[in-house]
This record gives structure tokens, C-alpha cells and sequence, in this order.
């Protein structure tokens, strides 16, 4: 067996489309059926159903997908040990991480590990929190940073920060003069949120139908700032983490406290029992040397 054989039928598995996987892989796609089709005889098993217009894998082709991507990550692994070895303060490091968290937090991250590893690559994968987790999860990237709480049996979790969500109005809200509110208040309100892909999506809808009521949800969008652009309008209020609201609180806002306030709580995240390479495990330790906002 190839290992070849195992990263292309990866690929096609992952896309679901020998089309989309040839231009991944940059091969031709009768190489890369040939590579396929090579793998299914050498297993005398199907591992693809070639018979709808999207194929689909067989209960075979899912087993060999789940081992395929171990035995291609174990590869990985050795190599990143060797490299670690060898080249000590070289390398690269590859990190998932909301644009929300990269806005506020990254800049700073990197100049100081840049100051510390400067022939180090650190190359940014950014993507809503779900998104992050699965790319950790199949080793597209080393480590992500997601809201929390996630699935510990698939994660190990270094606790990054913490802040309160507040409430985000424009200064003409009728409760912008208000200390503290009750989110069921804002029952008749228009929502502005983070898209679907982001954990606080879910977070924020999951909360206000705790207290009695289902937002109503003007506009999603994938940046905070384009979010905050809308409150400026005065077209819906938001909830954000302190840090942003502080952000803009020169602007035409109110930022208000909620009676039963919920956590922003951040974490690094890294796919259980894989190796963690020299790079991530001296990134992590410099994140948690720094001061957390």
C-alpha cells in the first residue's frame, strides 16, 4: 500500500468529488482515480459509490478514511519529532483562530514569538470557531484558539481568557441610560450577530431563549466590526465581549451590563493524544506568560 494512495483517497473522501480533490492535490483526476481504484483492489473492498452525480463513501470507505487520516497523521507526527530534533528553533506553526480573536488579541501575540523565534513561520488559518475545531481535529492546522466550552475526549484545552458579554446599543436605545438589563427586555429588539460559524452565534440565541424569548435576528455577519458599523446605525442591538465594546466606546454606544451575564471564555485547543511540536508547545507557553485581557 502506498501512502499516496491514502492522502488522495483522503482528499477525494474530504471534497466528495474526484474534481475538486484533483485540483487540491494538483494531479489529474484520471491519476488520481487511477490512485483510487489501485487502493480499492489492493483491499478488494468499494470504498466509493461512484453511482449518484456526488459520490458517496461506502461503509468501507468510511473505516479506511478514519484509519487512513491516523496512519497520514502518525506520519506527520514523525516528522515534526525529527524536524524538532534537528532544527530546533526553525519551523513553522499553524494556527486556526476566529478573525474576531486575530483582531484583538494576535498582533501582539505574534511580534512577541516573532521577537523570540524569528525564523519561525507562523502562518494564520482564520475561521469561525466550528470550522477551527474540525481543522484541528484533521491536522490542518497545529492549534487553535475557539470560545469554550468544547469536547474534551477530542481536545486538550489550555484556558486562554475570559471576559463578560455585554450589551451593545446605540445611544439613542430607550435603555441606554440603563446600568444592568434583563435580555428579555430586549424581547421587540432586532439582533445583530456573528454568522452561524462563530460559537457565539449559537451562544447568544441559546442564552435569550433561556430567558424566555427567541431573538429576533436582523443581520449576521462574519466580522464584529461590520456588526458594530449596524449598532452605529441604530439598525439593532448586539452582544459582544467587553474588550470590544471598549473598543468603541468613543463612538454614538452605550455598553451595558446583563443581570445574568454569560461568559466569553477562550481557549487553545490541540487534538488529543498527537504530537505537539517544539513550535506549539513554546507558543503555548509564551500566550500563557502574557497578560490576559
Amino acid at each position: 500500500m502506498d501512502i499516496r494512495q491514502l492522502m488522495y483517497f483522503i482528499e477525494v473522501a474530504k471534497h466528495k468529488s474526484f474534481t475538486k480533490a484533483s485540483r487540491s492535490l494538483h494531479v489529474t483526476q484520471p491519476t488520481l482515480s487511477k490512485m483510487v481504484k489501485g487502493l480499492e483492489l489492493e483491499l478488494e473492498v468499494t470504498l466509493i459509490d461512484r453511482s449518484a452525480k456526488q459520490i458517496h463513501l461506502t461503509d468501507a470507505g468510511e473505516i479506511v478514511f478514519i484509519q487512513a487520516q491516523k496512519v497520514v497523521n502518525g506520519l506527520d507526527d514523525l516528522s515534526a519529532s525529527l524536524y524538532d530534533v534537528m532544527n530546533l528553533k526553525k519551523g513553522k506553526i499553524k494556527i486556526g483562530l476566529p478573525p474576531v480573536i486575530s483582531t484583538l488579541f494576535f498582533p501582539t501575540i505574534i511580534a512577541e514569538f516573532q521577537k523570540e523565534y524569528p525564523d519561525v513561520a507562523v502562518m494564520l488559518a482564520e475561521d469561525g470557531a466550528k470550522k477551527v475545531e474540525q481543522k484541528v481535529l484533521d491536522g490542518e492546522v497545529d492549534l487553535g484558539f475557539v470560545l469554550l466550552p468544547v469536547n474534551e475526549e477530542q481536545f486538550d484545552v489550555v484556558p486562554f481568557v475570559q471576559q463578560e458579554i455585554k450589551l451593545l446599543v446605540h445611544e439613542s436605545h430607550p435603555l441606554a441610560n440603563r446600568k444592568v438589563v434583563d435580555l428579555i427586555e430586549l424581547k421587540e429588539d432586532k439582533f445583530l450577530l456573528l454568522s452561524k460559524e462563530f460559537t457565539l452565534n449559537s451562544r447568544t440565541i441559546e442564552v435569550c431563549i433561556s430567558q424566555g424569548f427567541t431573538p429576533q435576528i436582523a443581520y449576521e455577519s462574519s466580522q464584529w466590526d461590520f456588526i458594530v458599523g449596524m449598532v452605529e446605525k441604530n439598525l439593532g442591538v448586539t452582544l459582544m465581549p467587553k474588550l470590544i465594546c471598549d473598543r468603541v466606546k468613543d463612538g454614538p454606544f452605550k455598553m451595558i451590563s446583563l443581570t445574568k451575564p454569560f461568559p466569553w471564555h477562550l481557549g487553545m485547543i490541540l487534538a488529543k493524544n498527537r504530537y505537539v511540536p517544539y513550535t506549539s508547545r513554546e507558543f503555548i507557553s509564551l500566550v500563557k506568560s502574557l497578560p490576559q485581557g
